[in-house]
């Protein structure tokens, strides 16, 4: 497979052209490489120096990233963005990446993966961002405890999840939008969900969660946005016969 094959294969497959106008990623290849022909490409949810080191020392030929270099302002090659740019150059490695598609995703999406992993049923889009529906909410095939909830996002992982356990208990309907969204808990409460999920937590929910008597679920950033990296290397990894692997580079946050 080239390099403009894989940069389509994820545009098709990613859709990424649907979400171009509200997403402030620059979603798609952002650093290309020399050599054209593709065998292995690595997966991880930052574009750090650490991932691409880890990359290259695999023997990727490419990276692939939830949160890559360049947004919506531009970027002036100094300091740290300049030392990773000059990684990726010097071995040779091609980043591409990929924000709300990879949120939105309805196979190997974030919020599809955390549902899945969840046991959820009757999944349907949730959470409005810029007109558009970015993550998912669903029920439990029989209510789960909270504790149990929280439990199921944290296990195999050493950080901790904190909770709001202010709704009912136990838990039936769930919505989900991973990484930092932790606003989103107005519109969960606004369909009646008894509980929402979301990476970062915020200091003015607390109260609002209180007295709407909604429990909230705060369980990473990190860890809430590595479901869809993962789930998006084994399918390219079917797809295509490519060698992949997950590179985990925790932050703890």
């Amino acid at each position: 497979m080239t390099l403009k094959e894989l940069e389509r294969w994820f545009s098709d497959f990613l859709d990424l052209a649907s979400v171009a106008a509200i997403d402030r990623s620059r979603n798609g290849l952002q650093v290309a490489r020399r050599s054209g022909e593709m065998r292995r490409v690595a997966f991880s949810v930052d574009a750090s120096l650490e991932a691409f080191r880890r990359a290259a020392d695999w023997g990727a030929d490419a990276l692939f990233v939830h949160h890559g270099l360049f947004w919506e302002q531009p970027v002036c090659l100094t300091g740290s963005t300049y030392e990773r740019i000059r990684f990726l150059v010097e071995k040779d490695v091609a980043l591409f990446a990929a924000h709300f598609p990879l949120d939105i995703h309805p196979e190997v999406g974030n919020n599809a993966g955390i549902a899945r992993h969840l046991g959820l049923v009757d999944v349907e889009p949730f959470g409005l961002h810029r007109g558009v529906k970015i993550g998912c909410k669903g029920r439990f095939p029989r209510p789960l405890p909270l504790a149990k909830v929280a439990e199921l996002i944290g296990e195999g992982q050493p950080d901790p999840v904190r909770t709001l356990a202010f709704g009912p208990d136990p838990v039936r309907t769930v919505g989900i939008v991973s990484g930092g969204a932790p606003l989103d808990v107005e519109q969960a409460a606004a369909e009646g969900l008894d509980a929402f999920v979301t990476g970062e937590s915020a200091h003015q929910v607390y109260h609002f969660c209180l007295e709407e008597r909604i429990s909230a679920v705060f369980a990473g950033h990190y860890r809430t946005e590595s479901y869809g990296v993962k789930a998006l290397a084994a399918r390219l990894a079917k797809d295509t016969g490519l060698e992949t692997i997950w590179l985990d580079v925790p932050t703890g946050m």
